[in-house]
C-alpha cells in the first residue's frame, strides 16, 4: 500500500486516498469537508463522468426530448436556444436521468436494449474516469497548490473490478497512487438506506451478468414482458440484492487493496485532523 503504517500516514507530506463504499455513507460529506479545510483536492468520479465521459449522451438526451415538441424543435434547429445539463458536486441528477430506468414506457422506462446500451456507456466512463485519477493527482498539485487529494468513487466501482486479480488493471492501477478506504456499514446502515431508496428510487449502474440475473428472475416471478414491468417496482426490488452483491466485493478490495473504517467512525470525523486520526488508526491496527 502507498502507506504501510500509521507513522508513514502521519509523516506523508503529501496525503492521497480513494474512498469506496455503498452510496450514503459518508463518501461525499467527508471529501467535502476536507476540501473545505482548503489543502485537500476532492475529485469526485460521478462529477468527472458527467462532464467528461457522459456528457455529449446527456445534452443530446434532452434535445432527443425537446426535438418532440414543435415549438422548441424550431428552435433548436434554428439554433435559437441552447441545452445543456447543469450538473455539480452537488447535483449529479443529470447522470442518473440518463441511465434510467427499465420497463413500461409509460411510466417513464425504457426499453431494456436501450437500458443495457446505457449501462454499458456508464461502465466505460467510470472505467475512464478512474484512471484519469492519476492525471488529477498531479493536476491538483501542479496547477493549483494542492498538497492532499481525495478520489470520492461512486458505488459501482466494485461492478467493473476483480478483487481477487493482484494484477487488476484499474485496482494495480488505482493502488499505486491512493490509499484506498473502504467505508464499511452495518445492519443498521443497511436497513436505513434500503429504507431511504425504498421512498425515492433512483437509477443505479450493474453489472451486465447481475442485471441479466436479477431481469430475468424479475420477468419470470412476477410473469411479465418488459413492457409490462413498473419501473421503480423493479429497481426497488433489486436494490436489496444489489447490496448483497457489492458487499463482499467491497470486502475483498479492503482485504487486498486498502484498508476499513465503519461508517460509525467516518461520521465522527469532524475535521483534518481527526480523518489524519482515523485513517492512522485503520492503518495501525491492520499492521497488528
Amino acid at each position: 500500500m502507498l502507506y504501510r503504517s500509521a507513522d508513514d500516514w502521519r509523516n506523508a507530506p503529501r496525503k492521497r486516498v480513494l474512498f469506496f463504499a455503498m452510496s450514503g455513507l459518508g463518501k461525499t460529506y467527508v471529501s467535502n469537508m476536507l476540501r473545505d479545510a482548503g489543502d485537500w483536492f476532492h475529485y469526485s468520479i460521478d462529477y468527472r463522468i458527467g462532464t467528461r465521459y457522459m456528457g455529449e449522451y446527456i445534452t443530446d438526451n434532452a434535445k432527443a426530448e425537446a426535438m418532440k415538441v414543435p415549438f422548441l424543435r424550431d428552435l433548436l434547429l434554428s439554433d435559437s436556444i441552447y441545452i445543456g445539463s447543469n450538473i455539480s458536486f452537488e447535483n449529479l441528477t443529470p447522470v442518473s436521468t440518463y441511465l434510467g430506468k427499465p420497463g413500461d414506457p409509460a411510466k417513464g422506462g425504457l426499453p431494456i436494449a436501450e437500458y443495457r446500451r446505457r449501462q454499458e456507456q456508464f461502465r466505460l466512463a467510470e472505467i475512464h474516469a478512474l484512471l484519469d485519477t492519476e492525471y488529477f493527482i498531479d493536476r491538483a498539485e501542479r496547477l493549483y497548490g494542492y498538497p492532499h487529494f481525495i478520489c470520492d468513487t461512486g458505488g459501482s466501482i466494485c461492478e467493473w473490478v476483480d478483487p481477487d486479480d493482484p494484477k487488476d488493471p484499474v485496482m494495480s492501477e488505482l493502488g499505486k497512487h491512493t490509499l484506498m478506504v473502504w467505508i464499511k456499514g452495518d445492519d443498521a446502515h443497511t436497513a436505513e438506506l434500503a429504507r431511504r431508496f425504498d421512498k425515492a428510487p433512483k437509477p443505479m449502474s450493474y453489472q451486465g451478468d447481475f442485471l441479466e440475473r436479477v431481469w430475468t428472475t424479475y420477468l419470470q416471478q412476477h410473469d411479465l414482458d418488459e413492457t409490462q414491468v413498473d419501473p421503480d417496482a423493479f429497481i426497488r426490488w433489486t436494490y436489496a440484492q444489489a447490496m448483497a452483491h457489492r458487499q463482499p466485493r467491497y470486502a475483498a478490495m479492503a482485504d487486498r487493496w486498502g484498508i476499513t473504517v465503519t461508517a460509525d467512525e467516518m461520521a465522527q470525523v469532524h475535521d483534518a485532523d481527526s480523518f489524519d486520526d482515523l485513517i492512522a488508526s485503520a492503518l495501525e491496527a491492520q499492521g497488528k
